[in-house]
């Protein structure tokens, strides 16, 4: 699933990522959120693949409503959902639907990414999971995310969910819109199990139209109202975890403004 808004100069790229996979049996839905920019002309060159379906989302609702969109439209048992600026490798779906097809008590898999720029450019090589690999307790795993302060399981394009499991959870937790994943993936492994791949298996794009460059310190807020909201649910996250995760949260926050501001014009592609 792909929902887009504002993606005209990343999305194609994205949709072939993954129409090359190795993994045959999937369908591609595709939201577009009223996008001005051109988006939707972009997509037109897929429209002629049997496994692509091609949406309209009317403006207004923000990602919430878009990747409810696509997820409405979607059939499959197993969901995954790529924004329309990252990427995801070759194996991605053929390795995440093996390690949950192994694995009856995992409710989620996650992999590692790297980190590219706007241009598509390497900036971290490997991210995500720490101390985490294999099978690891659901629980677990919501209380190391906790800890760290952010989101380890990574953007999802990273994750793999069952689907019946996402709609038991709730669906999109879109409480915090800024960890709208992180939030969902804690919801859905007080279901069951996590699997943990070391693998880089996609890429997560930072860039000026990204979420994740606006109102750094909104970020920092959400998380820490996020992390509250966990104190006390099923006895995992104790309040040290909250105060400690919250601290570590901040202090990201201030790391990804400056980490932005040095990567200056890699922010934005490369002109044509």
């Amino acid at each position: 699933m792909v929902p887009t808004y504002q993606n005209a100069a990343f999305v194609e790229a994205t949709m072939r990522s993954v129409l090359t996979q190795t993994f045959a049996d999937f369908e591609l839905v595709v939201a577009d959120q009223s996008s001005t920019d051109g988006t939707w002309e972009v997509l037109q060159q897929f429209k002629t693949d049997r496994r692509v379906q091609l949406l309209r989302t009317d403006s207004g609702g923000g990602a919430p409503c878009n990747w409810n969109r696509v997820t409405d439209a979607a059939q499959g048992e197993l969901i995954k959902l790529v924004c329309a600026d990252d990427l995801v490798r070759p194996a991605c779906l053929s390795e995440q639907v093996a390690a949950l097809d192994a694995a009856p008590t995992a409710v989620m898999v996650a992999c590692r990414r790297e980190i590219i720029d706007a241009r598509g450019c390497t900036v971290v090589r490997s991210r995500g999971l720490p101390r985490m690999t294999g099978l690891v307790r659901g629980q677990a795993a919501v209380r190391l995310a906790v800890r760290a302060g952010t989101n380890v399981f990574g953007e999802p394009a990273c994750v793999m969910m069952r689907r019946a499991v996402l709609e038991e959870a709730g669906g999109w937790a879109a409480s915090q819109p800024y960890l709208i994943d992180q939030g969902t993936y804690a919801n859905v492994l007080r279901h069951g199990d996590l699997v943990a791949q070391p693998q880089v298996l996609a890429a997560f794009r930072i860039s000026a139209q990204a979420w994740s460059v606006a109102l750094v310190q909104d970020q920092a807020r959400q998380a820490a109202r996020f992390h509250r909201s966990l104190m006390g649910s099923d006895g995992v996250v104790s309040a040290s975890d909250v105060r400690l995760g919250n601290a570590r949260a901040l202090l990201m926050a201030h790391g990804r403004r400056l980490a932005y501001l040095r990567l200056g014009a890699r922010m934005h592609p490369a002109p044509r």
